[in-house]
């Protein structure tokens, strides 16, 4: 006997990272995270091309699918590559099947025009009809100027923004910057340095924050709505779950599963459709945050979207040929680690 759930909502990741397996070690060891960041992410982002974009899109949204997840919402950045980004993505999602919500994380690391090249990507993928927000990387990556103006272009156009929020000490002053800022439909990603409210939904991505040793980020203690993200490490939501309660409950040993339960329904919030897509799972309780939290290794095994179209069927996607798009994805892996 199969478990039936609605389509599970990953709220915050980074499908790019789906070519980063296996890539070179950086030239340093990183020992901070502003290194990792320095190290490893900046050197990939920047190398990004279309195809490349195209790809981990596809490679990422396959793999969602399968873990029963029909919704992302994704940050994206790709210095050299900006112009058309967005509708690359959403093209290759859109393709598998997986519904986003999509932002190019504005910064002004590569100058004032790199910033303004990404508010417009922003702008012209919203304003084309795309489904997003405004992305900014993060305040500590972007002057006064910049935050502003995409304060403003995501007002404009009645969305919120989507940024990385004091996920490391270096972005510690981050809630004083946004403050005044931040507005109740803003997606706040992270928020383990953050020392005071801001008005907005935060993205909680308990596994990421561990690799990276940023610390915890205590959500239950936040009066802020929470969901759960990735930060581009898969999009396997049920395991996502688990780890947050592991962490949850180190934190307090009160603590119940059902909290982090209620942190994966909050993302219907921002995909409400999803709630009437329907996952067939390989395990029966699969619908219980008790047997998730202590049940390793479940999988979706049909996929059903809300228009009944079957999506995943035996663990197979139904649009695009599985083994295709991983060779693909490997062949854009090595172009891209040719240029680390």
């Amino acid at each position: 006997m199969s478990a039936v759930t609605p389509g599970l909502v990953c709220s915050h990741h980074h499908l790019y990272s789906a070519l980063a397996r296996g890539m070179p070690a950086p030239p340093r060891q990183p020992t901070r995270f502003i290194e990792i960041l320095e190290q490893v992410w900046w050197r990939l982002d920047v190398a990004l091309d279309e195809e490349m974009i195209r790809w981990s899109a596809m490679l990422g949204a396959v793999e969602a699918l399968q873990c029963g997840t029909t919704a992302v919402v994704d940050h994206h950045e790709s210095p050299s590559c900006i112009e058309g980004s967005l509708s690359v993505i959403a093209d290759a999602c859109a393709e598998v099947g997986v519904r986003t919500n999509l932002a190019y994380g504005v910064t002004d690391r590569h100058g004032h025009d790199g910033a303004r090249r990404g508010l417009e990507e922003n702008e012209r993928f919203l304003r084309a009809g795309g489904r997003g927000m405004v992305g900014v990387h993060a305040a500590f990556t972007c002057s006064d100027d910049t935050l502003r103006s995409a304060a403003a272009l995501a007002a404009d156009l009645g969305v919120g923004v989507h940024i990385h929020v004091a996920e490391g000490p270096d972005d510690a002053s981050a809630g004083a910057r946004l403050q005044g800022l931040a507005t109740a439909d803003w997606h706040l990603v992270h928020c383990v340095y953050l020392d005071r409210e801001l008005p907005g939904t935060i993205a909680h991505n308990p596994r990421s924050n561990m690799n990276n040793s940023v610390g915890y980020a205590r959500p239950a203690h936040r009066p802020n709505r929470i969901v759960l993200g990735t930060d581009g490490i898969g999009a396997d939501m049920l395991e996502e779950a688990r780890l947050a309660y592991v962490r949850l409950r180190e934190d307090d040993v009160l603590a119940s599963p059902d909290t982090v339960w209620q942190w994966l329904d909050n993302g219907y919030a921002l995909f409400p459709e999803a709630r009437t897509d329907e996952v067939t799972w390989s395990y029966d309780h699969a619908d219980s945050a008790w047997h998730v939290a202590f049940t390793p290794g479940m999988r979706a095994l049909h996929v059903v979207r809300d228009d009944g179209e079957v999506l995943l069927r035996d663990g197979m996607p139904t649009r695009v040929d599985l083994a295709e798009v991983r060779a693909k994805a490997a062949e854009q892996a090595h172009r891209l680690f040719a240029m680390l």
